[in-house]
């Protein structure tokens, strides 16, 4: 079985993330570079099914050449090899752009599922995988916390409101997973030697046949029209209940349009 699954180098949460000034794109040289959290349950879950049905993991992703330390993570972790999608001209490429980069790629290395996180700490779209789905004309199961194949059949249950759904589609197929499906593996030591003797195929823009004008900022459908720092917190406001506490805090409440 070809699985593929698709990660993400985030700037790190824990510490302050900006914007370039210039071009207002994210500024990666900002902030630590980690993988992006939920991309860690996709790995997981990608090495379960290799585990479960043979095969091997394929990393992809896209990204500069730092991302090399999130292909190492999830190589470490116990993926069999990697593809890292590394051009100039894809900065600044949106949501639309990157899925169409990524298909190009996927179509280039097959696969039998294409397993990714329901969403990103950076951009917080959580449509890739439909965008995929769609793209490489696949059934698209999102935001699964339970995922079982039985030859050609993969089924997941999809999280809900309510609990979850169950659904069902023929293979080849792209799942999106979400936090509660599993507990990621921690790379061991000797994962972690064996990761940087593991290949990594680095391909340009033109190595996978992406038409170099339907990607980066200058063709992107959206854009950042303009953004400020956020001011800095304010004093808090206190409140001395005299026997009136409660209203006081209600007043308050109403005065900033909360209730």
């Amino acid at each position: 079985m070809n699985i593929v699954v698709c990660v993400k180098q985030v700037p790190d949460t824990a510490t302050e993330r900006k914007l370039r000034p210039d071009d207002k794109t994210i500024d990666r040289e900002a902030a630590e570079g980690v993988i992006n959290e939920i991309c860690e349950y996709a790995v997981e879950e990608a090495l379960r099914l290799k585990e479960a049905h043979g095969g091997e993991v394929t990393v992809l992703t896209m990204g500069p050449s730092k991302a090399t330390d999130t292909i190492r993570k999830a190589l470490a972790m116990g993926a069999d090899k990697a593809v890292h999608l590394v051009d100039d001209a894809l900065h600044g490429s949106d949501g639309l752009q990157t899925s169409y980069a990524l298909a190009q790629v996927l179509k280039k290395i097959g696969f039998d599922v294409v397993i990714l996180g329901s969403e990103s700490t950076d951009a917080r779209m959580g449509t890739l995988a439909a965008m995929l789905a769609e793209r490489l004309d696949a059934p698209q199961l999102s935001l699964a916390n339970k995922v079982e194949i039985d030859g050609s059949t993969i089924r997941i249950q999809r999280l809900t409101d309510y609990g979850f759904d169950r659904v069902e589609a023929s293979l080849p197929a792209v799942v999106s997973v979400v936090e509660k499906i599993n507990e990621p593996r921690y790379p061991s030591f000797k994962g972690i030697m064996a990761a940087k003797k593991k290949p990594v195929e680095t391909l340009s823009v033109a190595d996978a046949e992406i038409d170099a004008a339907k990607v980066g900022l200058a063709s992107a459908a959206t854009e950042v029209v303009d953004f400020a720092v956020a001011p800095p917190r304010a004093a808090g406001t206190i409140v001395k209940d005299e026997g009136d506490g409660g209203v006081k805090v209600a007043e308050f409440l109403a005065s900033k349009k909360f209730v």
